[in-house]
């Protein structure tokens, strides 16, 4: 059957069967973004979901990520059941559709036939609002450490290191002539978050006396902890102090030669290789490490949820496609075939054989994702986060400059801050 998918144009394959009075199959419309599944994927899974559903026929539109959360709050807005029956979203954005109205409660209808005790915690939490499953997880990816394994075996380090003060130790050892043990660049928070996740800590918390109050949390004892680490394991580099990982771009860096780590996405080596030739083969992937050993660092997951307008007119449809897309089968196929993390840990054996995709599962199972406020991305907006580090690795009082952070970060997250 063959496949017509375009940017923002449906993929109509068409079923054969009908229930009993239907006139004609009726259209479930599912929206997913751009590069999270392949043209072959949605094939075949529209394909065998027809002949499953034969009263249905999937329609599936790929969106740009770019404009998308405007999009989607109009689709949740339609009174007439126009707009698409099933949606991808990024999983921190949940709780913000969540808060403005119109996704439709999915935790006795589809999450608990899907093993929900199971799914990887930083796909599962944020998909969680007021205790309620509004996203069910689709796909995760998340950070790894990547590195040079000529110039481990240089520096006589025979193994990825286990735990945090092996990393650092090894990392010294790497650090040495004109390398760098690890290019770590000031502002990178996501990895930050990790460190002060492992110490108990969060970058904010919801205040126990009112739900929907949160406070940020970057001055309490396990967040500066965790800065603490991170300071100490920056300066075995030479990355900016006052800029994030991407300005410059840390794999444009590794390139170059010379530097033995970085923090990043497993796809990240591709474009190192692509500047750098002389790399294939020289590349290895870890979990970042965490306290002890046997359990990998905390990481922050980034992936995919799939949720359901209030208003659509087939709940029923909808559901059954995301219990497809959601299950063992075809969460195997994406897993492979995008090299992504599987929403469960159980299923990370189907991933395996891919060296970089392993490493970022087993970082998976211990993953986290930012705090589950409708109004965290007005902490993103413009992210106190990264003043901070800047001004700790910058010589500033770590305990002064948080409570600042702390503040900054409080009012974003109050409605009357906003």
């Amino acid at each position: 059957m063959p496949l017509a998918l375009t940017l923002s144009c449906a993929v109509l394959l068409t079923g054969c069967g009908l229930l009993p009075g239907q006139d004609e199959p009726r259209t479930v419309t599912v929206w997913l973004m751009k590069g999270s599944a392949s043209p072959e994927f949605v094939e075949r899974f529209t394909e065998e979901f027809e002949k499953e559903h034969d009263d249905i026929d999937l329609a599936v539109e790929v969106q740009e990520w770019t404009g998308i959360g405007a999009k989607v709050k109009r689709a949740l807005k339609e009174e007439d059941g126009s707009g698409p029956d099933v949606i991808e979203v990024g999983n921190t954005q949940v709780a913000q559709y969540v808060d403005e109205g119109g996704l439709y409660d999915l935790t006795l209808e589809s999450a608990r036939d899907l093993g929900m005790d199971d799914w990887l915690p930083g796909l599962a939490e944020p998909g969680r609002y007021d205790g309620a499953q509004y996203g069910i997880p689709w796909y995760a990816a998340n950070r790894v450490v990547i590195y040079d394994k000529d110039l481990f075996e240089k520096a006589g380090i025979t193994r990825p290191p286990r735990t945090r003060e092996e990393w650092l130790a090894d990392t010294e050892k790497l650090n040495t002539g004109g390398d760098q043990g690890i290019y770590l660049a000031g502002q990178d928070w996501y990895t930050l978050a990790g460190f002060i996740w492992d110490e108990g800590g969060d970058l904010a918390e919801e205040t126990k006396e009112s739900s929907g109050d949160w406070r940020g949390s970057l001055h309490t004892g396990p967040a500066l902890r965790g800065m603490a680490f991170y300071q100490r394991l920056q300066a075995l580099g030479r990355g900016p102090r006052d800029a994030d990982e991407e300005h410059p771009s840390q794999a444009g860096v590794f390139a170059g030669g010379g530097v033995a780590q970085i923090i990043a996405v497993p796809g990240a080596a591709r474009a190192i290789e692509e500047k750098n030739p002389r790399l294939k083969g020289r590349l290895g992937y870890f979990p970042i490490p965490g306290k002890k050993a046997g359990r990998p660092g905390a990481v922050f997951t980034g992936g995919s949820d799939l949720v359901v307008p209030e208003r659509g007119d087939d709940h029923k449809g909808a559901v059954e496609v995301i219990e497809a897309l959601a299950g063992k089968k075809w969460q195997t196929d994406l897993a492979r075939t995008m090299n992504y993390v599987p929403n469960k840990a159980k299923l990370a054996p189907a991933v395996a054989g891919e060296e970089g995709v392993a490493a970022m599962a087993a970082g998976a199972a211990n993953g986290r994702a930012t705090p589950n406020s409708p109004r965290w991305a007005a902490v993103e907006a413009d992210n106190p986060i990264k003043a901070y580090m800047t001004a700790v690795l910058t010589g500033g009082d770590p305990a002064t400059e948080a409570r600042a952070a702390s503040r900054e970060i409080t009012r974003a997250l109050s409605i009357g801050g906003l």
